[in-house]
């Protein structure tokens, strides 16, 4: 009976481990998303630590969101992220969400690939560093609703293509450096006149220049904000802008715009904010009565005509502040301007007003300044016990009556901060803050920036606390749980902005996780919820969080109750404490034991301290002080190339041999494992097809590689024409041959084999006679247990290239290679990358095939720079080999041996040597003005790691 309860236990046991394995395998990743995460997690520093975990959809990447195994979202706001946005981010096909707002260490240009995230609706890069041109693929993300690229350094032109976004309800391109005219759609071409469902046009604090086309605009538009403020555009409002009923602000300020203001803005009827100033604009002022949302009316330097002080003004019921200064205005002013209910600021200095102000009676109770300065105002009628302000300086009747108030310019403290209540005996360290609600913590930070408020008293306490409720309630419906948020600070800017500082509190902690940092910095962002009116559009800049590992310190009041604690358990506890220490020092001893054999250079400290380093046939130690003579102190004029494990130089050895030398930097994309694993790899073997390693420095933190130089560059520089070499039907062979014979090399002959495991055509490299050689040896693996056929490791590689049987069974063998030089002989084929805007150039050219039609169907694939020069039968045998090697199932695909000898035969068969051929290749070279990336450069590494990374 307890024999048959036990084998039920067994069986129970195995049956829940078998469901959490399918339920895992379940979970996992896609391979292509996996691939381009590895890729950025390559490409970016401070990503977070999750990110180190095996699977991102299984495991939970910070950050990251997926679905049955696609990743649909990343979200990374104000992680402090910096790099570069690869273009292997076209392969995230199910993408929906991207935020990658407030990294200022995000660089670069954005990849053309981007336009291949079908499924991509809200794309925010709000607050980076990327520069270049915004690429005219944006205008293919057909699900695009919204898009902010604000605050950047991008470039050039709007692209016309984003006129196809017809699902766009938000475009913010504002603070870049945008220039040319606004485009609009002709024939075929589309522009932002399309974008009818669109309800943000902020483009403001640009570059660009020409006229506001009249097509801008239409009825059908829904447009709410119209920001073109601080750019150079020149001509007339257009009339049309009348049409777009819909439009809450208007600003076009800061520009050099002239002509007279067209009568048909009477027509927005919903317009709470209307800002002209700073341009050119002449003739009379346009009659605006009956726009009674109208709060915030700004016409100041222009040179209107007037035959006298407009009295429309008085009718604009919802007026808080107007603004019209150095505009000619001239006249009195009617006393009913300064009874309206709202009105808070009177802003006419530098005009032609005259006569007496009166403003003895009736006048709003929000009334808090009136600037007349620089008029000709000589009588005033005024209410003894006024609360508000009046500057009347440079006036007649100043010049009586100096000593008044009224004559002079005082300062109005507008300053404001959400208020502490009852927090006097809270104190908090040196480096927290305390919030609303007396706790002290690390707060999430930023500046809210609002374009167009419609109330002028900054220090207005009831509007602030308003606002804050709102924030809150706002976060909420992303389900951020937040203790309190601070506002304070709050200020006009140059731009007449007014800006907020916003401090928001962690809720049950004294810190913000990252999950809870990006999804902040992602609500504050998104603006799928607006602002109580008053305060108009809107945008937030976000600081770094860097207080991610900060645990919980609790209140003043948690440690003194602490103490009590712990002076009641002192005795119990310092007897614990004495067993403890015996056992933490075990512990360490043990874990500096651990971290030493870990390290992949312990067996070599002993050696390097005494002053010998480890001596390996046919690789020279280099010193770094020789290192750096022989590339004259690294020079930029040596400088021939970087990529992620450092730069890389070219050096001239004492007897003249030319040398290029690997510099790895700090938190380099190679770790000290693969800088082992290369020396120790290429130290063992030479052959004319395998780069050589002719030394190596590891000393003074340093670790350095020194190859023998290679001149001609890549296969993939090549190919691709950034060499200047042009390779005809032949010279390919002659390069897959050398090729194939490098990786049979390592196959067959070194014991134990090696699997080289990143194959691809940026790692062979082609010297002064053509002769292909392969290289990188980094995420090679030697076959220690070669009965086995095959070694059990983390997937690693290179997307595009790699074997999918390795991929699903995490298996690796000598088949492994051979998939990736199948790869590496359809690029010889067709010159393109193996991913392509999300193509896979494997799949597309096996679905082509026919074998019954002239060049196997697949013409439109080949690089038409090799047809004119090759056999047809010839051809069609290379493109067999090619599929052949790229079987699904590694046991169908041929040795590196049996492809050397299925090359020669190719060869053979259009007459030529296959054993001469490296003396009888010259080389042909198109140079042009631009310049190529060494080798040795790296470029476009982007290794893919499965599991646990052991860089």
């Amino acid at each position: 009976m307890v024999q048959t309860r036990s084998i039920q236990l067994m069986i129970s046991c195995l049956l829940i481990l078998s469901i959490q394995v399918l339920v895992q395998l379940e979970a996992l990743t896609n391979f292509g998303d996996y691939g381009v995460l590895e890729s950025l997690k390559v490409e970016w520093e401070n990503v977070p630590p999750s990110w180190d975990r095996s699977d991102p959809c299984a495991e939970t990447w910070e950050g990251i969101k997926c679905n049955n195994s696609r990743v649909v979202s990343i979200k990374l706001s104000s992680m402090n992220l910096k790099g570069e946005l690869t273009g292997d981010i076209e392969a995230l096909s199910e993408l929906q969400i991207l935020d990658l707002s407030y990294n200022k260490g995000l660089t670069g240009s954005l990849p053309q690939s981007i336009g291949s995230l079908k499924s991509l609706s809200i794309l925010i890069l709000v607050g980076c560093e990327f520069s270049g041109s915004i690429p005219d693929t944006v205008g293919s993300l057909s699900q695009l609703v919204f898009l902010a690229l604000n605050l950047n350094n991008f470039i050039g032109p709007i692209p016309a293509s984003i006129g196809n976004l017809s699902k766009l309800a938000w475009l913010d391109l504002a603070d870049n450096k945008l220039s040319g005219p606004l485009p609009v759609s002709h024939g075929s071409t589309p522009g932002l006149d399309m974008l009818v469902h669109t309800k943000h046009f902020h483009l403001g604090r640009n570059r660009l220049s020409g006229e506001i086309p009249d097509q801008l605009f239409s009825s059908n538009m829904t447009l709410r904000h119209l920001l073109l403020e601080q750019n150079q555009l020149t001509g007339k409002i257009p009339p049309t802008l009348g049409l777009v009923q819909t439009l809450e602000v208007v600003r076009l300020d800061r520009n050099s715009l002239y002509g007279s203001i067209p009568s048909t803005l009477k027509n927005l009827t919903h317009l709470s904010g209307l800002f002209l100033s700073n341009n050119e604009f002449t003739g009379p002022l346009p009659d605006l009565s009956g726009m009674n949302a109208l709060n915030y009316l700004d016409m100041s330097n222009n040179t209107f005509s007037s035959a006298g002080f407009p009295l429309w003004f008085s009718t604009l019921q919802s007026l808080t502040t107007l603004v019209m200064e150095n505009t000619q205005l001239q006249g009195e002013i009617p006393p009913t301007l300064f009874s309206l209910f709202q009105l808070q600021k009177v802003l006419l200095k530098g005009n032609k007003i005259n006569g007496a102000l009166d403003i003895e009676y009736n006048y709003s109770s929000q009334l808090k300044l009136i600037d007349l300065q620089n008029n000709s105002i000589d009588s005033f009628k005024v209410r003894p016990g006024l609360t508000f302000q009046i500057i009347l300086v440079h006036n007649p009747i100043c010049y009586e009556n100096g000593s008044k108030d009224y004559c002079g310019v005082s300062q109005m403290n507008f300053g404001y901060s959400t208020p502490r209540h009852n927090c006097f005996k809270t104190q908090c360290s040196s480096d927290q803050i305390l919030s609303p609600t007396c706790k002290c913590a690390y707060p999430y930070t930023g500046n809210l920036f609002f374009g167009a408020p419609s109330f002028s008293e900054l220090g207005k306490t009831r509007i602030y606390e308003s606002l804050q409720k709102f924030i809150i309630f706002s976060l909420s419906q992303h389900q951020v749980q937040v203790d309190s948020v601070s506002l304070s600070n709050p200020e006009k800017n140059s731009d007449d902005y007014l800006v907020l500082n916003l401090q928001v509190f962690p809720f049950g902690q004294d810190h913000f996780n990252r999950t809870g940092i990006t999804t902040l910095g992602f609500a504050l962002s998104i603006q799928t919820y607006q602002p109580q009116p008053n305060f108009g559009p809107f945008f937030f800049i976000g600081e770094s969080y860097e207080y991610f590992e900060v645990g919980s310190r609790g209140s003043q009041q948690s440690v003194s109750i602490g103490i009590i604690i712990g002076a009641a358990a002192g005795g119990a506890i310092l007897l614990i404490l004495s067993l403890i220490i015996g056992v933490l020092v075990c512990q360490k001893k043990r874990a500096q034991e651990a971290v030493r054999k870990s390290d992949p250079f312990a067996t070599w400290y002993s050696i390097k301290d005494s002053g010998n380093v480890p001596q390996l046939k046919g690789v020279k130690y280099y010193t770094f002080k020789e290192l750096k003579k022989y590339t004259n102190n690294f020079s930029e004029s040596n400088y021939i190339g970087s990529g992620g494990y450092g730069k890389v130089y070219r050096g001239t050895l004492p007897d003249g041999q030319l040398v290029a030398i690997k510099r790895a930097e700090q938190g380099s994309k190679q770790g000290a494992l693969e800088f082992k694993t290369e020396i120790e790899i290429l130290s063992r073997f030479h052959h004319k097809n395998v780069v050589g390693l002719v030394g190596f420095c590891f000393t003074q933190g340093e670790q350095m590689l020194v190859y023998e130089y290679i001149s001609n560059g890549s296969l993939k520089e090549s190919l691709s024409g950034k060499s200047g070499i042009k390779l005809d039907w032949k010279r390919r062979l002659r390069v897959a041959l050398g090729a194939a014979r490098g990786l049979q090399y390592l196959h067959d002959h070194v014991d134990p084999p090696i699997i080289h495991r990143d194959i691809k055509s940026n790692n062979i490299l082609l010297d002064e006679r053509l002769n292909a050689k392969v290289a990188d040896f980094g995420l090679s693996k030697s076959m220690s247990e070669p009965e086995k056929g095959y070694v059990s490791t983390q997937v690693k590689g290179t997307m595009g290239y790699m074997d999918p049987e390795y991929c699903t069974t995490q298996q690796l063998t000598e088949k492994s290679d051979v998939y990736s030089f199948g790869v590496v002989l359809l690029e010889l084929i067709t010159a393109s990358s193996p991913i392509v805007r999300g193509k896979y150039i494997v799949k597309e050219l096996k679905q082509a095939i026919d074998k019954s039609k002239d060049m196997y169907n697949i013409g439109q694939f080949v690089d038409p720079n090799i047809p004119s020069s090759m056999t047809p039968i010839s051809f069609r045998k290379f493109v067999d080999l090619a599929v052949t090697c790229l079987e699904e199932a590694g046991v169908h695909r041929p040795t590196m041996c049996e492809v050397v000898k299925e090359i020669e035969n190719i060869m053979e068969i259009d007459g030529m040597n296959t054993y001469t051929e490296s003396r009888s290749t010259s080389v042909s070279r198109e140079r042009t003005s631009a310049t190529f990336d060494h080798p040795y450069s790296e470029e476009s590494l982007n290794h893919y790691s499965a599991g646990t990374s052991s860089r």
